[in-house]
């Protein structure tokens, strides 16, 4: 599976990392604003050894046309901004390149345009896209289902110059229909990313905790959705299309 990566910040180069460990896939290449790292190859700025192309190219000397021709890929990965989709959606849904979005704040502007994207291709959208986070939000929805009527609060942690309160924070709350008010902020060093659900039952409470230790487990999840959106047809996913059919038993 041919892949193009869009966005080289910190967890950018964590999620290519990854990309390069695993055998199924091929980072053909990595676009970004800075022309800093220009035509160097992501395994040469690692130091390791690998037969993928996997060049940098800077989006202000090369167009999105022009590298799809060069190099073309089956999917494109973005951690880039909620701009970034205005720059290559239109030309991969028309080219039935498949999309991996794990931008956290888009607003309803950018969203409406992925679902007009995934008439014509299959895009996926999370704004975390790490599994065990999914995985506490899947299982924070059963037991609210079980009790609708418990207490239940919303902590998230992250590095001191994040602004915002997270994506994933808000989802949780949307998801568990809670109001964002009872979600805690706080912001302190270098805290990669923690999100905790309480649930407060009248003698008891259950807290569900996800935290991400480092960023590499961004690009454990980019590998588990890639392979699982591999003979998904066009379409919107999310995480919960692609868990649900595991609990299926």
């Amino acid at each position: 599976m041919k892949i193009g990566l869009i966005g080289f910040g910190k967890t950018g180069k964590s999620v290519a990392s990854i990309l390069l460990e695993n055998k199924k896939f091929c980072l053909e290449w990595v676009l970004r604003q800075s022309t800093v790292l220009e035509h160097r190859s992501v395994p040469e700025f690692f130091g390791i050894q690998s037969d993928e192309p996997g060049l940098i190219y800077s989006s202000s000397k090369t167009t999105m046309e022009e590298l799809l021709d060069k190099h073309p890929v089956n999917v494109i990965i973005d951690f880039s901004s909620n701009e970034g989709i205005y720059t290559y959606g239109e030309l991969a849904a028309s080219r039935n390149i498949k999309i991996i979005s794990a931008i956290s704040h888009y607003k309803d502007k950018e969203l409406q345009l992925l679902k007009k994207l995934a008439h014509k291709t299959t895009v996926f959208w999370s704004p975390n896209i790490t599994l065990g986070v999914n995985y506490l939000l899947f299982a924070a929805k059963f037991l609210k289902k079980i009790a609708p009527w418990v207490d239940i609060q919303v902590n998230e942690e992250h590095f001191k110059m994040k602004q915002g309160t997270s994506g994933t924070a808000v989802k949780i709350a949307e998801a568990l229909d809670i109001d964002k008010e009872n979600i805690n902020s706080v912001r302190a060093g270098g805290i990669v990313g923690k999100h905790e659900v309480i649930f407060g039952f009248p003698y008891q409470t259950v807290r569900l905790i996800h935290e991400s230790i480092s960023r590499e487990a961004f690009g454990n999840g980019v590998v588990f959705v890639a392979e699982n959106l591999e003979h998904k047809q066009k379409g919107l996913y999310n995480f919960e299309d692609i868990l649900t059919p595991y609990f299926a038993v």
